[in-house]
């Protein structure tokens, strides 16, 4: 029997329950997050099962076993994932009095390449949010992108914004992030000028007979899936000649990339992002780092 196909025995299944649980209660994580530690935990529960242990008897050479062979199935940012809902999960049970010793704590994690996150030029921005046209749906899009852009909000939080979100005379967002915490974001002029265009002409078609609260909505009258807009934007990306890859993500890092090159500081921006940790936000550093070393190659004479 695979690993994939094992039952998880009685013990570990509770085991993960009541942890996700307590961190739901503890840190408020989305959805995702969850599944991500389930998944995790429960692949971890059925390949210890398969060499006779299970999760709260297991010890460090059982677990490092599970991961060295977790790692050559996965990337090194995924192995990396799974020690660390593993460390979590050993921490939750010393914490709750059912272990001792925490198996996981000296792990040494896979090494990981800190990669930069992909972007767009000023240029290829332009392109792209000029692509939508002047329907209902290319309003509501165009709208999508510029706040988007103006904001760098996750896609997460831009598909489930709600009118009362959006304060359009003062020109801020109601943003509720990861872990349920709220901050403000401004939005430029140019941004709300969009939306403004899209609530005063196209929202009201959309809708038709229906009630929904969200600020953008499909041609149903229904909020946007993640899916829906991911296949917009590679739809316009394509309209607008752009060859390379493109996601709703792409325009959170270049809303973060052109406000360091143009001068902004690590700090407003840890906040605009909505990050916990500046250590986060310094990744932008690095882009912003690449572009001056670019631009100095290209114009100096002793470049």
């Amino acid at each position: 029997m695979t690993a994939n196909k094992t039952p998880l025995n009685s013990t570990d299944s509770d085991l993960i329950d009541r942890f996700l649980e307590s961190v739901w209660m503890e840190s408020g994580l989305s959805q995702n997050s969850l599944a991500a530690y389930r998944s995790d935990l429960e692949i971890a529960a059925r390949q210890l099962q398969l060499q006779g242990g299970q999760l709260l008897t297991a010890n460090k050479p059982q677990l490092v076993a599970f991961l060295a062979v977790r790692n050559k199935s996965v990337n090194a940012r995924s192995g990396a994932r799974t020690l660390s809902s593993l460390r979590r999960f050993y921490r939750w049970l010393l914490r709750e009095d059912l272990i001792s010793v925490d198996p996981s704590g000296d792990i040494d994690p896979p090494s990981i390449g800190r990669s930069l996150p992909s972007t767009l030029t000023e240029e290829e921005i332009e392109r792209l949010l000029a692509a939508p046209d002047e329907s209902n749906l290319g309003l509501r899009d165009r709208a999508m992108f510029e706040l988007l852009y103006a904001s760098g909000l996750r896609v997460s939080e831009l598909i489930s914004l709600e009118i009362g979100q959006i304060n359009t005379e003062v020109g801020v967002i109601k943003v509720v992030g990861k872990g349920n915490k709220e901050r403000l974001v401004p939005v430029g002029e140019i941004a709300l000028k969009s939306i403004k265009l899209y609530l005063d002409t196209a929202r009201g078609e959309l809708c038709r007979n229906t009630k929904s609260a969200a600020l953008f909505i499909t041609k149903r009258g229904q909020g946007m899936s993640r899916q829906a807009f991911w296949q917009n934007i590679k739809r316009y990306a394509i309209i607008a000649g752009i060859t390379s890859p493109v996601s709703p993500h792409t325009l959170r890092h270049a809303f973060a990339t052109h406000l360091l090159n143009h001068g902004a500081d690590l700090r407003t921006l840890q906040m605009m992002l909505g990050h916990s940790d500046l250590s986060t936000t310094q990744i932008y550093t690095h882009v912003a780092k690449a572009r001056l070393q670019a631009l100095h190659k290209e114009h100096h004479p002793r470049g």
